[in-house]
C-alpha cells in the first residue's frame, strides 16, 4: 500500500534549513520554559517604621534573580518575542544597547541558549556591571556618548545581529495580564496581607516597561492600587509625563543608572502612570546606602530613588489619616556599584555628599514627615 508523504515532510525535503532552524528554536523555548520553571518567585520584604503607623512597606527583592536584578524577568521576555517572532536563529549574535544590569541578564540567557552576545553601553557604566557581562561571555561595545548606544546596536544589527531591543520592544514582549509578570506577583503575595490592595507601588523607569506592565495590569484586574515612578530630577520621563510630550527631553544627567532617561522611550506609557517624584541624585545615594543598613545587602541607586518616593508618598497619606500599604521594588544588586555609589572617593570626586540625606531620611522614619521639600 502506497501511503501519501504528510505536509510535514514535504517542507523538511524543500527546504532542510528551515526545518532545522525550527527545531533549534524548540529547544531554545524549552531551555527558556525550564528556566522560568526553576527560577523561584522572588521574596517580598516587609518593613514598619516608627513615624508611620498604620502604613506597611513591602519591598520586592529582584536582585535575588539568577542574572542579579528585575531585568531578568525582561531579558526573557525579550528573548521569547524573538524567538516566537522569527527573529532569532541558531549560531546569530545578539546585541542590545543597555547601561547594564538589562545587559547583564541577556548575556545570562544568551549563554543559556549558546549564542554570541554584545551588549552596547556607556563607557561610563559601572565597571562591575562591565566585568558581569564579560564573565557570562558578554563582549561590551562603549561608546562615549551614551546618547549613541541606540544607533551604535543598529549598526550591530545590520551586520546580521539580533537586536532584542529593550528600549522599543520591552512594553510588547512583556505579558502584561498575567504568566507571572512582576505585578502578578506582587498581588498574589499580598494575599494574605493585613492589606492586600495596596495603596501604592512605587517603581522607576528605564524602558518603561515595568511600569507599562504594572499599570496595565492594575488596571486589568479592577485594582485602586495608584501606580508612582520615582525617577532621577529632571528626567525625560519627568518632563514627558507632566507635558505628555512624547518629544521632552531630560534636563540634567543622573548618576542613577538604570533610570533617569535622556529622552521619552518608547514604551513609556504615560496614562497608566498616576505620579512621578522626582529624587535628587545625592538622595538616591544616601537611600542605597541606608537600604543596606535595613536589609543586610546592598542594592544598586535605583532601589535607593524607590525608597525615597515610599517615604514620600508614606508621609502624604499619614498627613491625610491613612492606613494601607506602599510596594516597591529593590533592582539590583549594590555590589555591582562598589567601585561607584559605595566609594567615598569616587562620591568626594563627585561633590556628593550623602550626610544631610541620611538625616533627612532617618528623620522621615523616625518622624512620618516628608524626605523632600514640597
Amino acid at each position: 500500500m502506497i501511503t501519501e508523504p504528510s505536509l510535514d515532510s514535504v517542507l523538511r525535503l524543500v527546504n532542510p534549513q528551515r526545518e532545522t532552524d525550527r527545531r533549534w528554536v524548540h529547544t531554545a523555548l524549552a531551555k527558556l520554559a525550564q528556566e522560568a520553571a526553576r527560577s523561584a518567585d522572588t521574596h517580598l520584604l516587609k518593613l514598619n517604621f516608627p513615624g508611620f503607623h498604620g502604613i506597611d512597606f513591602y519591598f520586592k527583592d529582584e536582585a535575588a534573580h539568577p542574572s542579579g536584578s528585575l531585568k531578568h524577568r525582561l531579558a526573557r521576555s525579550l528573548f521569547l518575542y524573538a524567538l516566537c517572532n522569527g527573529r532569532l536563529r541558531g549560531g546569530q549574535a545578539v546585541v542590545d544597547a543597555s547601561s547594564g544590569s538589562t545587559a547583564i541578564s541577556e548575556a545570562w540567557f544568551a549563554r543559556l541558549l549558546g549564542l554570541p552576545f554584545i551588549a552596547v553601553m556607556p563607557a561610563c557604566t559601572a565597571p562591575g556591571k562591565i566585568r558581569d557581562v564579560q564573565a557570562l561571555g558578554g563582549e561590551c561595545d562603549l561608546v562615549d556618548d551614551p546618547a549613541q548606544v541606540h544607533a551604535r546596536a543598529a549598526e550591530h544589527a545590520a551586520r546580521g545581529a539580533c537586536h532584542l531591543d529593550q528600549f522599543d520592544l520591552a512594553e510588547r514582549a512583556t505579558d502584561w495580564r498575567g504568566n507571572n509578570n512582576i505585578a502578578e506577583s506582587i498581588i498574589g503575595q499580598l494575599a494574605l496581607e493585613a492589606e492586600p490592595e495596596p495603596a501604592w507601588i512605587v517603581c522607576g523607569a528605564g524602558t518603561g516597561g515595568t511600569s507599562a506592565t504594572i499599570g496595565r495590569y492594575l488596571r486589568y484586574r479592577r485594582l485602586h492600587t495608584q501606580l508612582c515612578v520615582a525617577e532621577p530630577a529632571g528626567s525625560g520621563f519627568v518632563h514627558g509625563w507632566r507635558t505628555r510630550d512624547p518629544l521632552a527631553r531630560a534636563s540634567q544627567p543622573t548618576l542613577i543608572e538604570g533610570i533617569g532617561r535622556p529622552r521619552v522611550e518608547p514604551g513609556f506609557l504615560f496614562d497608566v502612570v498616576d505620579r512621578v517624584i522626582e529624587v535628587p541624585d545625592d538622595a538616591s545615594i544616601a537611600a542605597a546606602w541606608l537600604l543596606e543598613e535595613l536589609f543586610g545587602h546592598r542594592y544598586g541607586g535605583s532601589s535607593g530613588t524607590n525608597l525615597v518616593a515610599c517615604l514620600q508618598l508614606a508621609a502624604s497619606m499619614r498627613s491625610r489619616g491613612e492606613r494601607g500599604s506602599i510596594v516597591s521594588l529593590l533592582c539590583d544588586r549594590g555590589e555591582r556599584y562598589a567601585q561607584t555609589l559605595f566609594d567615598r572617593d569616587w562620591l568626594v570626586a563627585r561633590r556628593i555628599d550623602i550626610a544631610p540625606w541620611n538625616a533627612a531620611l532617618r528623620a522621615s522614619l523616625a518622624s512620618g514627615r516628608p524626605p523632600l521639600a514640597a
